[in-house]
C-alpha cells in the first residue's frame, strides 16, 4: 500500500500573524490613562495641602485674633483699674478743694474789715507757741489730752487771722488735730505701764528661794539637801545667794534702762535693754511655766512701738517757721 503523497506534496496554509496594533494602542491607552491619573492625584494633593494651609492660616489667624482680644480685655482691666484710682484721688482732691474753698469764703467775707499787721503778728506768735506747747507734752510728757488742747487752741488763733496765707495752716492744723483725735492713748505710756506690771509681778531670789524651801517634802529630804543636792550639768540658774542677788539687781537695772529709753522714745535702747533682761531670766529661774510666760511678756514688750502713728504731727508747725 503507497502512502498518499499527495496530501503531502499539497503547499500548507500559512498561518495567521497575530497583529501587535492593538496590544500597543492598549499600552499607549494604558499609559496615557496613568499619566492622566497621576495628574489628576498631584493636582488632589497640591488642593489638599492647599487647603490644609488655608486651614492652618485661619486658625493661626483666628488665634492671633483670640489673644490680641485678650491683651485688650487685659489692658481693658488695667484702664479700669486706672481709672478707679484716679477716680478716688479726684475725690479726694474735690473734698480738700471745697474745704479750701469754704475757708476761702470765709476770709473774703472777713477782708472787708481792716487788719493791723502788729495784731497778726501777735497772733501768728500765739499760734506757734501753742503748736510747740502741744508737740512737747505730747513727745516728753505724753500727754495726749493736753496736746489736743493746745492744737484746738491754736485752731482758734488761726481762725481769728484773715491773711490768705493762713489758709494751708488751717488745713494742715486740721489734719494734725484729724491724727491726734484718732488716738487712743500714747504708745509709751501704755509700754511704761506694761512695763511696771511685768517689773511688779517680779519675784525676787529670796522669796523664790524660801518657797522652793518650803516645797522640797518631807523632813528627812530637807535635812539631805543640806549637805547633796541634784542639778542638771546644763543648767544655767545661779545657786549662790550672793550671785543671786547681783543677778536680781542686774535684771532690776536693765529693766530700768529700758524704762529710761521708753521715756526718751528710744526703740534701739528699749529692745536691747530688754533683750538683756530676758537673758537674765535664764540665769535666776530654772525652767518653769512662769519663766516661759515671763519670756512671752518681755517678747511683747519689745515689739510696742514707743511713738505715736502721727505722720503729718509737726507739718502746721514747720509751714508757720517757713511762712514767716
Amino acid at each position: 500500500m503507497e502512502p498518499n503523497t499527495a496530501s503531502d506534496t499539497l503547499p500548507r496554509a500559512p498561518r495567521r500573524r497575530r497583529s501587535v496594533l492593538p496590544w500597543l494602542l492598549l499600552l499607549a491607552l494604558l499609559a496615557v490613562l496613568g499619566w492622566r491619573g497621576w495628574v489628576a492625584w498631584q493636582d488632589w494633593q497640591s488642593r489638599a495641602e492647599a487647603d490644609a494651609s488655608e486651614q492652618a492660616g485661619h486658625w493661626q489667624a483666628l488665634e492671633d485674633r483670640i489673644a490680641a482680644l485678650r491683651r485688650d480685655q487685659r489692658a481693658q482691666a488695667q484702664r479700669m483699674l486706672h481709672a478707679d484710682a484716679s477716680t478716688q484721688v479726684l475725690r479726694e482732691e474735690v473734698i480738700g478743694i471745697g474745704q479750701r474753698a469754704a475757708l476761702l469764703e470765709d476770709s473774703v467775707a472777713r477782708l472787708a474789715d481792716p487788719v493791723r499787721d502788729s495784731t497778726q503778728a501777735l497772733r501768728l506768735d500765739e499760734a506757734e507757741l501753742l503748736l510747740v506747747a502741744g508737740a512737747q507734752r505730747l513727745q516728753l510728757a505724753g500727754d495726749l489730752e493736753g496736746a489736743r488742747r493746745a492744737y484746738a487752741l491754736a485752731a482758734g488763733v488761726l481762725e481769728d487771722i484773715d491773711a490768705p496765707a493762713v489758709l494751708d495752716l488751717r488745713q494742715a492744723l486740721a489734719q494734725e488735730r484729724a491724727e491726734l483725735d484718732a488716738l487712743e492713748a500714747d504708745p509709751k505710756v501704755d509700754a511704761l505701764q506694761r512695763l511696771d506690771a511685768f517689773a511688779a509681778a517680779l519675784e525676787s531670789p529670796a522669796d523664790a528661794t524660801a518657797a522652793a524651801a518650803q516645797d522640797r517634802g518631807a523632813w528627812w529630804q530637807r535635812a539631805l539637801s543640806r549637805m547633796v543636792r541634784v542639778r542638771r550639768s546644763d543648767d544655767a540658774v545661779v545657786v549662790a545667794p550672793g550671785d543671786r542677788n547681783a543677778g536680781y539687781n542686774a535684771l532690776q537695772l536693765e529693766i530700768t534702762l529700758a524704762r529710761a529709753a521708753a521715756e526718751r522714745r528710744d526703740i534701739d535702747g528699749w529692745q536691747s535693754a530688754l533683750a538683756r533682761a530676758d537673758a537674765w531670766l535664764d540665769r535666776l529661774w530654772p525652767q518653769s511655766q512662769a519663766l516661759h510666760a515671763r519670756h512671752a511678756q518681755l517678747a511683747a514688750l519689745r515689739a510696742l512701738p514707743l511713738s505715736p502713728a502721727t505722720p503729718a504731727l509737726g507739718s502746721t508747725l514747720r509751714q508757720l517757721r517757713a511762712m514767716r
